[in-house]
């Protein structure tokens, strides 16, 4: 890749990483361009180059973060043992809870959003975990592959709330 495209490339990941941390922290309907561009250190207009809407940089934040989920759990999947899958799986999970915080709020808060693109978006990249979980429980050979993609994906919720509301002690298992 040339010079030129990867800065513009660079430039479109920033401006996304920017984004998401407002939209995580502000809120939708709070968060401005111009937040996002003070965050990304750059000038309003500049993020226009790169996106259309807000609303579109809000599309484009939750499929980088989907995806980040999408990609972890399928490295996951391709190594992990059958007797070690669910436990891998979590163990990813609560490394992107870590390491990309906010691309979590971020998705809790897009639940909340009644805009039919992003409500559509929501449901295909939740659809798709619960696909990729669903097969990967099928395929290992767990009994039940239903019930146990139902009650990872509860965790899942859990973990979420347990990290947006601060309290670690939701996700405490007595030993």
């Amino acid at each position: 890749m040339e010079k030129k495209q990867q800065n513009t490339v660079n430039r479109r990941d920033e401006i996304l990483s920017a984004a998401i941390e407002v939209f995580a922290q502000e809120g939708y309907y709070r968060a401005t361009t111009m937040k996002v561009a003070n965050k990304a250190e750059i000038s309003q207009p500049y993020i226009f180059r790169f996106f259309s809407s807000k609303e579109l940089l809000l599309e484009e934040a939750l499929k980088l973060s989907w995806s980040r989920i999408h990609a972890a759990f399928l490295q996951v999947i391709q190594s992990a043992s059958a007797d070690n899958l669910e436990n891998e799986l979590i163990h990813a999970y609560e490394g992107i809870m870590k390491n990309h915080e906010n691309e979590i709020l971020l998705q809790m808060q897009a639940q909340t959003i009644r805009e039919d693109n992003i409500v559509a978006l929501m449901q295909d990249e939740f659809l798709k975990i619960q696909t990729t979980v669903y097969n990967a429980f099928k395929t290992a050979g767990a009994s039940n592959p239903s019930e146990k993609t139902l009650l990872f994906l509860a965790r899942g919720m859990l973990c979420n709330l347990s990290l947006s509301l601060n309290l670690p002690q939701l996700m405490k298992i007595d030993d």
